[in-house]
């Protein structure tokens, strides 16, 4: 595993994320460009208590790794996080990139909420999540996995 720093991300429209909006794209995926467009829009900043959205940066300063937390939108319960816009850099994944960047999110929420839910709709996250610890299951609204943190 290269050297890698781990960041809580102030604000996201300082950081150069066309790498990682393109790579996405070209991967079928739109939901880094929608990350973008949400934070410059003021749709989802990751600024309310409980939030936060972290990186993952390479050795020479360039993201490799992307994700966040919010609190649940889609759930009634107050004590339920959402984890959220997570990627990691095709070239980096099997690196133990991701894996830290989940634990950061998961310490992270351990301190504001009681579950965490994500929605996946790939095979390789199903497989990811569950190694990690994720249940498959959809007992929380737009939800494909959980976490219970207590």
């Amino acid at each position: 595993m290269g050297t890698y720093e781990l960041k809580l991300i102030n604000n996201l429209l300082d950081v150069d994320l066309a790498h990682l909006v393109e790579h996405s794209k070209e991967e079928g995926f739109r939901f880094v460009e929608r990350l973008v467009n949400d934070y410059r829009n003021g749709n989802n900043t990751f600024n309310r208590a409980g939030e936060g959205i972290f990186g993952v940066f390479n050795e020479n300063g360039i993201l490799v790794a992307i994700g966040g937390l919010n609190k649940d939108p889609f759930s009634t319960g107050e004590c339920i996080g959402r984890m959220r816009r997570f990627y990691v850099s095709k070239e980096f994944r099997r690196s133990g990139v991701g894996n830290m960047l989940v634990q950061r999110i998961i310490d992270e929420a351990r301190n504001h909420y009681d579950t965490l839910v994500l929605h996946t709709d790939t095979e390789q996250g199903d497989a990811f999540y569950r190694a990690i610890g994720f249940s498959k299951g959809e007992l929380y609204s737009r939800s494909s996995h959980y976490l219970s943190l207590g």
